[in-house]
Protein backbone atom coordinates (compact mmCIF):
# COMPACT_ATOMS: atom_id res chain seq x y z
CA UNK A 1 0.00 0.00 0.00
CA UNK A 2 1.41 3.21 -1.17
CA UNK A 3 2.11 5.81 1.49
CA UNK A 4 1.95 9.57 1.15
CA UNK A 5 3.88 12.86 2.32
CA UNK A 6 0.98 14.92 2.79
CA UNK A 7 -3.46 15.09 1.74
CA UNK A 8 -2.42 16.38 -1.01
CA UNK A 9 -0.34 14.33 -1.89
CA UNK A 10 -2.52 11.39 -1.53
CA UNK A 11 -5.18 13.56 -3.45
CA UNK A 12 -3.02 14.13 -6.58
CA UNK A 13 -2.95 10.40 -7.09
CA UNK A 14 -6.49 9.86 -6.28
CA UNK A 15 -7.52 12.52 -9.05
CA UNK A 16 -4.62 10.64 -10.79
CA UNK A 17 -6.29 7.31 -10.42
CA UNK A 18 -10.13 8.94 -12.01
CA UNK A 19 -8.19 10.47 -14.66
CA UNK A 20 -6.51 6.87 -15.72
CA UNK A 21 -9.74 4.99 -15.67
CA UNK A 22 -10.55 3.17 -18.53
CA UNK A 23 -14.25 2.47 -18.49
CA UNK A 24 -15.94 0.49 -20.91
CA UNK A 25 -19.06 -2.00 -21.13
CA UNK A 26 -18.68 -5.65 -21.57
CA UNK A 27 -22.01 -6.61 -20.73
CA UNK A 28 -25.46 -6.95 -20.24
CA UNK A 29 -26.96 -9.47 -17.89
CA UNK A 30 -29.37 -10.13 -14.31
CA UNK A 31 -28.20 -7.89 -11.71
CA UNK A 32 -28.27 -11.47 -9.09
CA UNK A 33 -25.25 -13.25 -12.14
CA UNK A 34 -22.96 -10.32 -11.06
CA UNK A 35 -24.36 -9.19 -7.08
CA UNK A 36 -24.72 -12.70 -6.25
CA UNK A 37 -26.92 -11.28 -2.90
CA UNK A 38 -29.48 -10.21 -5.11
CA UNK A 39 -30.22 -14.16 -5.56
CA UNK A 40 -32.06 -13.65 -2.56
CA UNK A 41 -34.86 -11.47 -1.18
CA UNK A 42 -32.67 -8.36 -1.46
CA UNK A 43 -34.02 -4.76 -2.17
CA UNK A 44 -31.28 -2.22 -3.35
CA UNK A 45 -32.00 1.34 -3.44
CA UNK A 46 -30.34 5.24 -4.32
CA UNK A 47 -28.23 6.93 -1.10
CA UNK A 48 -27.58 5.79 1.97
CA UNK A 49 -29.21 3.72 4.10
CA UNK A 50 -32.86 3.94 4.66
CA UNK A 51 -36.36 2.19 5.45
CA UNK A 52 -38.91 1.23 3.62
CA UNK A 53 -41.47 3.11 5.57
CA UNK A 54 -39.19 6.60 5.78
CA UNK A 55 -38.57 6.00 1.32
CA UNK A 56 -40.86 8.89 -0.15
CA UNK A 57 -43.97 7.67 -1.68
CA UNK A 58 -42.34 7.38 -5.42
CA UNK A 59 -38.99 5.27 -4.23
CA UNK A 60 -42.20 2.92 -2.42
CA UNK A 61 -43.64 2.69 -5.65
CA UNK A 62 -40.64 2.08 -7.55
CA UNK A 63 -40.07 -0.92 -4.35
CA UNK A 64 -43.59 -2.18 -5.09
CA UNK A 65 -43.02 -2.79 -8.78
CA UNK A 66 -39.59 -4.29 -8.48
CA UNK A 67 -41.60 -6.79 -6.59
CA UNK A 68 -44.42 -7.35 -8.76
CA UNK A 69 -41.83 -7.69 -11.36
CA UNK A 70 -39.87 -9.98 -9.86
CA UNK A 71 -42.80 -12.42 -9.02
CA UNK A 72 -42.85 -12.05 -4.93
CA UNK A 73 -46.41 -10.78 -4.80
CA UNK A 74 -49.66 -10.91 -7.09
CA UNK A 75 -50.81 -7.17 -6.28
CA UNK A 76 -50.22 -3.98 -4.95
CA UNK A 77 -50.88 -4.82 -1.66
CA UNK A 78 -49.22 -7.79 -0.94
CA UNK A 79 -46.31 -6.68 -2.93
CA UNK A 80 -46.54 -3.75 -0.01
CA UNK A 81 -46.39 -6.05 2.60
CA UNK A 82 -43.30 -7.70 0.87
CA UNK A 83 -40.88 -4.59 0.93
CA UNK A 84 -42.03 -3.94 4.85
CA UNK A 85 -40.76 -7.08 5.63
CA UNK A 86 -37.80 -7.73 2.95
CA UNK A 87 -34.20 -6.55 3.22
CA UNK A 88 -33.01 -3.22 2.03
CA UNK A 89 -29.41 -2.40 1.41
CA UNK A 90 -27.68 0.88 -0.76
CA UNK A 91 -26.76 0.05 -3.98
CA UNK A 92 -23.32 1.73 -3.43
CA UNK A 93 -22.55 -1.09 -0.82
CA UNK A 94 -22.81 -3.48 -3.60
CA UNK A 95 -20.51 -0.96 -6.62
CA UNK A 96 -23.94 -0.54 -7.99
CA UNK A 97 -26.42 2.75 -9.19
CA UNK A 98 -29.26 3.32 -10.16
CA UNK A 99 -31.15 6.80 -11.12
CA UNK A 100 -34.17 8.61 -9.50
CA UNK A 101 -36.52 5.92 -7.09
CA UNK A 102 -32.89 3.96 -7.75
CA UNK A 103 -34.50 0.42 -7.16
CA UNK A 104 -32.70 -2.91 -8.13
CA UNK A 105 -33.57 -6.19 -7.74
CA UNK A 106 -31.87 -9.75 -8.93
CA UNK A 107 -33.82 -10.03 -12.43
CA UNK A 108 -33.60 -6.75 -13.38
CA UNK A 109 -30.98 -6.35 -16.04
CA UNK A 110 -28.13 -4.19 -15.65
CA UNK A 111 -24.98 -3.03 -17.67
CA UNK A 112 -21.77 -4.47 -16.54
CA UNK A 113 -19.06 -1.58 -16.65
CA UNK A 114 -15.40 -2.71 -15.88
CA UNK A 115 -12.77 -0.27 -15.56
CA UNK A 116 -9.86 -2.05 -17.50
CA UNK A 117 -6.82 0.29 -15.91
CA UNK A 118 -7.99 -1.47 -12.27
CA UNK A 119 -10.10 -4.28 -13.41
CA UNK A 120 -12.80 -3.51 -11.00
CA UNK A 121 -16.69 -3.62 -12.49
CA UNK A 122 -19.71 -1.36 -11.58
CA UNK A 123 -23.15 -2.31 -12.32
CA UNK A 124 -26.36 0.05 -12.98
CA UNK A 125 -29.72 -0.36 -14.59
CA UNK A 126 -30.87 0.04 -17.91
CA UNK A 127 -32.76 3.09 -18.83
CA UNK A 128 -35.92 2.91 -19.36
CA UNK A 129 -36.93 5.45 -21.59
CA UNK A 130 -39.30 8.63 -20.55
CA UNK A 131 -43.08 8.82 -19.37
CA UNK A 132 -44.28 5.99 -17.49
CA UNK A 133 -41.37 4.05 -15.80
CA UNK A 134 -40.21 2.60 -13.28
CA UNK A 135 -37.46 4.93 -11.62
CA UNK A 136 -40.34 7.49 -11.52
CA UNK A 137 -42.51 5.52 -9.04
CA UNK A 138 -44.47 3.83 -11.80
CA UNK A 139 -45.36 0.07 -11.36
CA UNK A 140 -48.21 -0.17 -13.66
CA UNK A 141 -48.99 -3.31 -16.51
CA UNK A 142 -47.22 -1.11 -19.04
CA UNK A 143 -44.24 -0.82 -16.66
CA UNK A 144 -43.84 -4.47 -15.70
CA UNK A 145 -43.70 -5.22 -19.56
CA UNK A 146 -41.40 -2.70 -20.24
CA UNK A 147 -39.10 -4.12 -17.57
CA UNK A 148 -39.22 -7.74 -19.34
CA UNK A 149 -38.78 -6.53 -22.59
CA UNK A 150 -35.56 -4.94 -21.48
CA UNK A 151 -34.50 -8.29 -19.87
CA UNK A 152 -35.22 -10.14 -22.31
CA UNK A 153 -34.44 -8.86 -25.47
CA UNK A 154 -32.77 -5.72 -25.09
CA UNK A 155 -30.03 -6.94 -22.72
CA UNK A 156 -29.38 -10.13 -24.64
CA UNK A 157 -28.71 -7.91 -27.98
CA UNK A 158 -27.25 -5.88 -26.26
CA UNK A 159 -24.59 -8.72 -24.70
CA UNK A 160 -24.15 -10.51 -28.36
CA UNK A 161 -23.16 -6.95 -30.26
CA UNK A 162 -20.70 -6.07 -27.57
CA UNK A 163 -19.06 -9.66 -28.35
CA UNK A 164 -18.83 -8.28 -31.76
CA UNK A 165 -16.42 -5.20 -30.88
CA UNK A 166 -12.94 -5.48 -30.82
CA UNK A 167 -11.98 -6.38 -26.94
CA UNK A 168 -15.26 -7.52 -26.68
CA UNK A 169 -16.44 -3.85 -25.34
CA UNK A 170 -17.37 -0.67 -26.06
CA UNK A 171 -15.05 2.12 -24.52
CA UNK A 172 -16.54 4.86 -22.64
CA UNK A 173 -14.03 7.61 -22.31
CA UNK A 174 -14.27 8.52 -26.25
CA UNK A 175 -17.84 8.87 -25.79
CA UNK A 176 -17.49 11.12 -22.81
CA UNK A 177 -14.85 13.20 -23.94
CA UNK A 178 -16.50 14.06 -27.57
CA UNK A 179 -19.94 14.70 -26.39
CA UNK A 180 -18.90 16.30 -23.12
CA UNK A 181 -17.73 19.03 -26.07
CA UNK A 182 -20.68 18.96 -27.75
CA UNK A 183 -22.88 20.22 -25.24
CA UNK A 184 -23.71 16.75 -23.00
CA UNK A 185 -23.50 17.49 -19.18
CA UNK A 186 -24.48 13.75 -18.71
CA UNK A 187 -27.05 14.51 -15.97
CA UNK A 188 -29.78 15.87 -18.00
CA UNK A 189 -28.58 16.22 -21.04
CA UNK A 190 -26.70 13.17 -23.10
CA UNK A 191 -28.13 13.89 -26.89
CA UNK A 192 -24.78 13.13 -27.94
CA UNK A 193 -23.89 10.56 -25.85
CA UNK A 194 -26.70 8.63 -26.96
CA UNK A 195 -26.21 9.24 -30.32
CA UNK A 196 -22.50 8.34 -30.66
CA UNK A 197 -23.19 5.15 -28.40
CA UNK A 198 -26.00 4.30 -31.19
CA UNK A 199 -23.76 5.06 -33.81
CA UNK A 200 -20.99 2.29 -32.46
CA UNK A 201 -23.61 -0.37 -31.47
CA UNK A 202 -26.42 -0.19 -34.01
CA UNK A 203 -24.59 -1.76 -36.84
CA UNK A 204 -23.34 -4.55 -34.58
CA UNK A 205 -27.12 -5.29 -33.50
CA UNK A 206 -27.62 -6.31 -36.92
CA UNK A 207 -25.02 -8.08 -37.29
CA UNK A 208 -25.81 -10.04 -33.95
CA UNK A 209 -28.87 -10.67 -36.06
CA UNK A 210 -32.05 -10.74 -33.59
CA UNK A 211 -35.24 -11.35 -34.69
CA UNK A 212 -36.74 -8.44 -37.54
CA UNK A 213 -39.44 -7.87 -35.10
CA UNK A 214 -37.10 -7.31 -31.74
CA UNK A 215 -34.27 -5.64 -33.94
CA UNK A 216 -36.57 -3.24 -35.74
CA UNK A 217 -38.51 -2.25 -32.30
CA UNK A 218 -34.78 -2.33 -30.19
CA UNK A 219 -33.74 0.70 -33.05
CA UNK A 220 -36.83 2.55 -32.55
CA UNK A 221 -36.29 2.60 -28.83
CA UNK A 222 -32.53 3.46 -29.01
CA UNK A 223 -32.96 6.21 -31.74
CA UNK A 224 -35.91 7.58 -29.71
CA UNK A 225 -34.34 7.84 -26.64
CA UNK A 226 -31.92 10.44 -25.89
CA UNK A 227 -31.43 10.28 -22.08
CA UNK A 228 -30.45 6.19 -22.89
CA UNK A 229 -26.54 7.14 -22.03
CA UNK A 230 -27.22 8.42 -18.49
CA UNK A 231 -26.90 5.05 -16.49
CA UNK A 232 -23.96 4.28 -18.73
CA UNK A 233 -22.48 7.53 -17.36
CA UNK A 234 -23.44 7.06 -13.91
CA UNK A 235 -21.66 3.58 -14.12
CA UNK A 236 -18.63 5.22 -15.56
CA UNK A 237 -18.31 7.27 -13.08
CA UNK A 238 -18.71 4.73 -10.48
CA UNK A 239 -15.98 2.52 -11.61
CA UNK A 240 -13.29 5.29 -12.07
CA UNK A 241 -14.70 6.88 -8.33
CA UNK A 242 -14.39 3.21 -6.78
CA UNK A 243 -10.72 2.52 -8.09
CA UNK A 244 -10.09 6.05 -6.50
CA UNK A 245 -11.16 5.19 -3.19
CA UNK A 246 -8.97 2.04 -2.82
CA UNK A 247 -6.17 4.56 -2.19
CA UNK A 248 -7.59 4.97 1.71
CA UNK A 249 -6.04 8.58 1.85
CA UNK A 250 -6.99 12.31 1.21
CA UNK A 251 -9.91 13.91 0.96
CA UNK A 252 -11.30 13.45 -2.13
CA UNK A 253 -15.17 12.56 -2.48
CA UNK A 254 -16.26 9.60 -3.75
CA UNK A 255 -19.99 9.24 -3.52
CA UNK A 256 -22.76 11.64 -3.44
CA UNK A 257 -25.72 10.32 -3.50
CA UNK A 258 -29.71 10.72 -2.16
CA UNK A 259 -32.64 8.57 -0.46
CA UNK A 260 -35.59 11.07 -0.51
CA UNK A 261 -35.17 12.10 3.26
CA UNK A 262 -31.14 11.85 3.13
CA UNK A 263 -28.19 12.94 0.82
CA UNK A 264 -24.74 10.58 1.63
CA UNK A 265 -21.29 11.30 0.49
CA UNK A 266 -18.54 8.72 1.25
CA UNK A 267 -14.44 10.71 1.15
CA UNK A 268 -11.58 8.68 -0.18
CA UNK A 269 -9.94 8.93 3.34
CA UNK A 270 -12.72 7.56 5.65
CA UNK A 271 -13.73 3.88 3.30
CA UNK A 272 -17.09 2.81 3.52
CA UNK A 273 -18.25 5.08 6.69
CA UNK A 274 -21.42 7.40 5.42
CA UNK A 275 -21.86 11.16 6.21
CA UNK A 276 -25.46 12.58 5.26
CA UNK A 277 -27.75 15.71 5.70
CA UNK A 278 -30.47 17.04 5.12
CA UNK A 279 -31.62 17.52 1.70
CA UNK A 280 -31.28 20.69 -0.07
CA UNK A 281 -34.23 23.13 -1.15
CA UNK A 282 -35.02 22.08 -5.21
CA UNK A 283 -34.75 25.04 -7.83
CA UNK A 284 -36.75 23.95 -10.41
CA UNK A 285 -38.26 24.99 -13.53
CA UNK A 286 -41.77 22.99 -13.92
CA UNK A 287 -43.45 21.46 -16.46
CA UNK A 288 -47.21 23.25 -17.49
CA UNK A 289 -49.67 22.31 -14.51
CA UNK A 290 -47.04 21.81 -11.58
CA UNK A 291 -45.40 23.52 -8.97
CA UNK A 292 -43.62 23.65 -5.68
CA UNK A 293 -45.89 21.38 -3.88
CA UNK A 294 -45.80 18.46 -6.73
CA UNK A 295 -42.08 17.61 -6.37
CA UNK A 296 -40.88 14.59 -4.90
CA UNK A 297 -37.37 15.65 -2.33
CA UNK A 298 -34.37 14.53 -4.31
CA UNK A 299 -33.47 11.21 -4.44
CA UNK A 300 -31.08 9.17 -6.67
CA UNK A 301 -27.46 7.83 -7.72
CA UNK A 302 -26.97 10.04 -10.18
CA UNK A 303 -25.40 12.95 -8.35
CA UNK A 304 -22.41 10.34 -8.55
CA UNK A 305 -22.30 12.36 -12.19
CA UNK A 306 -20.87 15.55 -10.13
CA UNK A 307 -18.26 13.31 -7.77
CA UNK A 308 -17.39 12.31 -11.29
CA UNK A 309 -16.84 15.64 -12.22
CA UNK A 310 -20.16 16.46 -14.75
CA UNK A 311 -23.36 17.31 -14.48
CA UNK A 312 -23.83 21.22 -12.46
CA UNK A 313 -19.97 21.22 -12.28
CA UNK A 314 -19.47 21.22 -16.10
CA UNK A 315 -22.42 23.75 -16.61
CA UNK A 316 -20.19 25.84 -19.47
CA UNK A 317 -20.08 22.31 -21.45
CA UNK A 318 -24.13 22.35 -21.67
CA UNK A 319 -25.63 25.59 -22.98
CA UNK A 320 -28.59 24.19 -24.29
CA UNK A 321 -29.42 23.25 -21.05
CA UNK A 322 -29.06 26.41 -19.21
CA UNK A 323 -32.84 27.88 -19.62
CA UNK A 324 -34.14 24.62 -17.99
CA UNK A 325 -31.49 24.18 -15.32
CA UNK A 326 -31.30 28.04 -15.02
CA UNK A 327 -27.73 29.64 -13.13
CA UNK A 328 -29.19 33.23 -12.48
CA UNK A 329 -31.05 34.34 -15.84
CA UNK A 330 -29.87 31.19 -17.07
CA UNK A 331 -27.60 32.54 -19.98
CA UNK A 332 -23.86 31.42 -20.69
CA UNK A 333 -22.12 33.78 -18.66
CA UNK A 334 -23.92 32.92 -15.74
CA UNK A 335 -23.21 29.05 -17.19
CA UNK A 336 -19.55 30.17 -17.28
CA UNK A 337 -19.58 31.73 -13.88
CA UNK A 338 -21.38 28.61 -12.55
CA UNK A 339 -18.07 26.14 -13.73
CA UNK A 340 -15.39 28.95 -12.62
CA UNK A 341 -16.90 28.49 -9.14
CA UNK A 342 -16.76 24.68 -9.02
CA UNK A 343 -13.37 24.50 -10.03
CA UNK A 344 -12.44 26.19 -6.69
CA UNK A 345 -13.23 22.87 -4.80
CA UNK A 346 -11.68 20.04 -7.29
CA UNK A 347 -8.07 19.30 -7.33
CA UNK A 348 -7.62 19.30 -10.72
CA UNK A 349 -8.94 18.82 -14.30
CA UNK A 350 -8.76 16.21 -16.49
CA UNK A 351 -6.75 16.81 -19.57
CA UNK A 352 -8.05 14.40 -22.10
CA UNK A 353 -11.77 15.55 -21.44
CA UNK A 354 -11.56 19.16 -23.28
CA UNK A 355 -14.49 21.77 -23.30
CA UNK A 356 -14.07 24.08 -26.19
CA UNK A 357 -15.96 26.86 -25.13
CA UNK A 358 -14.07 27.01 -21.44
CA UNK A 359 -10.79 27.57 -23.23
CA UNK A 360 -10.13 24.27 -23.62
CA UNK A 361 -9.98 23.60 -20.03
CA UNK A 362 -10.36 19.66 -18.57
CA UNK A 363 -13.67 18.28 -16.58
CA UNK A 364 -13.01 18.85 -13.32
CA UNK A 365 -11.68 16.22 -11.25
CA UNK A 366 -11.69 15.03 -7.53
CA UNK A 367 -14.23 17.05 -5.56
CA UNK A 368 -12.27 17.96 -2.07
CA UNK A 369 -14.10 18.16 1.07
CA UNK A 370 -11.27 20.64 2.88
CA UNK A 371 -11.71 23.43 -0.32
CA UNK A 372 -15.77 22.67 -0.40
CA UNK A 373 -15.74 23.79 3.38
CA UNK A 374 -12.66 25.95 3.49
CA UNK A 375 -14.50 28.22 0.28
CA UNK A 376 -18.29 27.93 1.84
CA UNK A 377 -18.56 26.54 -2.02
CA UNK A 378 -21.24 22.92 -1.81
CA UNK A 379 -21.33 21.03 -5.11
CA UNK A 380 -24.29 22.19 -7.60
CA UNK A 381 -26.29 19.06 -8.80
CA UNK A 382 -28.52 19.34 -11.81
CA UNK A 383 -31.33 17.14 -11.61
CA UNK A 384 -34.79 15.87 -13.05
CA UNK A 385 -37.52 16.13 -10.33
CA UNK A 386 -40.77 13.62 -9.98
CA UNK A 387 -43.84 14.19 -8.38
CA UNK A 388 -44.20 13.36 -5.22
CA UNK A 389 -47.11 10.48 -5.23
CA UNK A 390 -45.80 7.53 -7.02
CA UNK A 391 -46.79 6.76 -10.49
CA UNK A 392 -47.13 10.59 -12.22
CA UNK A 393 -43.42 10.51 -13.53
CA UNK A 394 -41.10 13.78 -14.01
CA UNK A 395 -42.69 17.49 -13.13
CA UNK A 396 -39.50 19.54 -14.07
CA UNK A 397 -36.00 20.25 -14.23
CA UNK A 398 -33.84 22.09 -11.66
CA UNK A 399 -30.59 21.95 -9.74
CA UNK A 400 -29.90 21.65 -5.93
CA UNK A 401 -27.19 22.55 -3.50
CA UNK A 402 -25.42 19.41 -1.79
CA UNK A 403 -25.75 20.10 1.85
CA UNK A 404 -22.64 21.16 3.82
CA UNK A 405 -23.25 19.42 6.99
CA UNK A 406 -22.00 16.52 4.99
CA UNK A 407 -18.65 17.62 4.30
CA UNK A 408 -18.19 19.43 7.63
CA UNK A 409 -18.75 16.08 9.16
CA UNK A 410 -16.21 14.35 6.84
CA UNK A 411 -14.08 17.05 7.12
CA UNK A 412 -14.21 16.66 10.92
CA UNK A 413 -13.72 12.62 11.08
CA UNK A 414 -10.73 13.44 8.71
CA UNK A 415 -9.15 15.65 11.26
CA UNK A 416 -9.89 13.03 13.82
CA UNK A 417 -8.27 10.25 11.99
CA UNK A 418 -5.11 12.68 11.46
CA UNK A 419 -4.84 13.44 15.52
CA UNK A 420 -5.76 17.31 13.73
CA UNK A 421 -7.65 18.91 17.16
CA UNK A 422 -10.93 20.52 16.70
CA UNK A 423 -10.93 24.36 17.02
CA UNK A 424 -14.17 26.36 17.90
Amino acid sequence: MATYDSIDDANNAIAQKIISAQPRLVDVVRAKTVIPELSERLILHAGPPIAFADMPEPVQGSAIGAVLFEGWAKDESSARKVCEKVRFAPNHQFHAVAPMGGILTGNMPVFVVENATDGNRAYTTLHEGEGKVLRYGVYDQSVNDNLVWLRDVLGPAFSNALKLLPGEGLPLNPILAQAVAMGDDFHVRNTAASSLMFRELAPKLVQAAPPQKDLQTLLDFLSGNNEFFLTLAMAAGKAALDAAATIEDGSVVTCLTRNGREFGIRVSGLGDRWFTGPLGELDTLYFPGFGDEDACPDTGDSAVLEAYGFGGLVAVAAPAVQQLVGTGDGGFDDALATSDEQSEIVVTNNPNMPIPNWSFKGVPVGLDVRRIVSTGVAPLITTPVMHKKAGIGMVGIGKVRAPMPCFVAALEALAETHGVAKTT
